[in-house]
């Protein structure tokens, strides 16, 4: 199952040591660990994760950007994905995570220590409550999320924590051209604008993963994002 690591990274074209394998390793045998007790993930072989959760993580990384220092927050992170992957291949990135169930949040803590990584920050709490706090607001270079939400919601969940300059981008799967068109115009209300959309296939699968990528143009209006609830219950257009 190494192998099926190793050779992902490879083709993405992407360093690869032991330090980076004995990390996931790591990261992989307490994912399982705490996954008996809580619901992280409904992925539990190794192979799976691997290619599922680790590899996938990191195909925002390339041979232009793998080596930047940059400030990123991954929102609604769940079990760390894909922000610690991109952490663990690039010690660079100064990382938040932000999740809304503390047993998660306990459950990444346990990681970060036991890989000792620094320049980690955890949060507990909502993106909608955070995206208004001013320590965190248009603060970050990159915001990234692999949440299970519409673009327009996802949107108003990160557009607000990046930098004008910065970019958001959202891992989607491949059928997403009726979420885009829904979604365009909520984006531009946020100050955010489509840069490109990526498209790449999973390594040793025949699966077909999208991110988008929107650059963050102007500053978001401080109205946004909404109470917390509001942006699903009620999505921009």
């Amino acid at each position: 199952m190494i192998k099926t690591l190793e050779e992902g990274f490879k083709e993405l074209k992407l360093p690869y040591s032991k330090d980076i394998e004995n990390n996931f390793i790591i990261y992989r045998d307490l994912l399982k660990e705490w996954n008996k007790k809580i619901n992280i993930t409904s992925i539990e072989n190794d192979g799976e994760i691997y290619i599922k959760h680790f590899i996938d993580s990191v195909l925002l990384l390339n041979e232009n950007n793998i080596n930047e220092n940059k400030t990123i927050i991954d929102v609604g992170t769940g079990g760390g994905f894909p922000g610690l992957p991109l952490k663990i291949v690039n010690n660079n990135y100064k990382i938040t995570l932000l999740d809304s169930l503390r047993k998660r949040i306990d459950f990444l803590s346990e990681v970060v220590k036991a890989l000792n990584l620094k320049d980690v920050k955890l949060i507990h709490g909502r993106a909608e409550d955070y995206g208004q706090n001013k320590e965190y607001r248009e603060c970050y270079d990159i915001c990234v999320s692999r949440a299970v939400a519409p673009l327009n919601v996802l949107s108003e969940y990160c557009i607000p924590f990046v930098k004008v300059g910065g970019y958001f981008a959202a891992y989607k799967s491949d059928n997403i051209s009726q979420e885009i068109s829904s979604s365009d115009n909520a984006i531009k209300k946020l100050g955010g604008e489509i840069k490109e959309i990526k498209k790449i296939n999973l390594p040793g699968t025949d699966i077909i993963r999208k991110i988008v990528i929107i650059e963050k143009t102007d500053k978001t209006e401080i109205k946004y994002p909404r109470k917390a609830g509001k942006p699903a219950k009620d999505p921009l257009k």
